[in-house]
């Protein structure tokens, strides 16, 4: 179904009779289907919603320039219009940026938040795999930007994110979802500010923290965990083995354990 939040027409999916309310955030050129094996597993003792972000797929896409901002009144939005809160959110990439700044400015709405490799490049200053992220990124809009929108999607899924060869290896139906969603992409990208994250007044929020990482994925997404647990030093970390970036795709049996898990202890406590 669609629902009009904040003045856009989001698309809403929703499983699961009976639990606890959980709220899944897809990240970059994906949407809510991203979610779609872990989701029906977590709905056997959630009631899981899952949404395209506006811009992406099913939901609104405005001309005007967008902000992570947009993202994250959405998402609060959402959670207000469906009475899920407090509600327990799932993040990842992109989404787990906006989960992250959900915490910060609404953590009333929040039960628990899980986050699995946000792309905050913004707290790699002075770090040397900064340099080589960055021009990786660049080398993906200058392509986008030249109007090659499949190159560009297939450059981006085999230089940052996953590896060489990954992009015969996704369906065809998602290779679609990269290609339609590259545009918005390449509208986040023209804000730098949505990739980082205030690590101060992230400190400051006190609930229930998930953090999880693949071993599988590059490495500048562990040096950016690093500072996350940094200032949560009680927070849980899982890593997920043989899994890279989208865990919730690769390995969505376990995803849905480690995630329902977490989401179900808290709730028990």
């Amino acid at each position: 179904m669609k629902r009009s939040v904040n003045g856009v027409d989001l698309y809403i999916e929703s499983r699961g009779e009976s639990g606890p309310p959980v709220v899944m955030v897809h990240g970059s050129w994906g949407d809510h289907h991203n979610f779609d094996s872990a989701a029906a597993l977590l709905a056997h003792t959630c009631r899981v919603t899952t949404y395209d972000r506006r811009g992406h797929s099913a939901s609104e896409r405005l001309d005007a320039q967008g902000s992570i901002r947009e993202d994250i009144d959405d998402l609060a939005g959402l959670i207000g219009q469906l009475g899920l809160a407090p509600v327990h959110v799932v993040g990842n990439s992109f989404g787990a940026i906006v989960v992250l700044n959900l915490m910060i400015k609404r953590p009333d709405l929040i039960a628990s938040a899980t986050v699995h490799e946000p792309p905050l490049v913004g707290l790699l200053e002075g770090n040397p795999a900064l340099t080589a992220i960055q021009q990786r990124i660049g080398a993906v809009i200058e392509t986008l930007s030249a109007g090659h929108t499949e190159a560009g999607a297939r450059q981006f899924v085999e230089t940052i994110p996953f590896g060489p060869g990954t992009w015969e290896q996704l369906s065809p139906k998602m290779r679609e979802t990269f290609i339609f969603n590259a545009s918005t992409w390449l509208d986040e990208m023209r804000e730098p500010a949505a990739f980082t994250v205030d690590l101060d007044r992230l400190a400051s929020y006190r609930g229930p923290l998930l953090i999880s990482q693949g071993d599988q994925s590059p490495p500048f997404f562990g040096a950016i965990l690093e500072q996350i647990a940094r200032v949560r030093p009680g927070a849980p970390r899982h890593l997920f083995r043989g899994a890279g970036h989208v865990p919730h795709l690769t390995q969505p049996d376990d995803y849905a354990l480690v995630v329902g898990s977490f989401i179900n202890g808290v709730q028990a406590s």
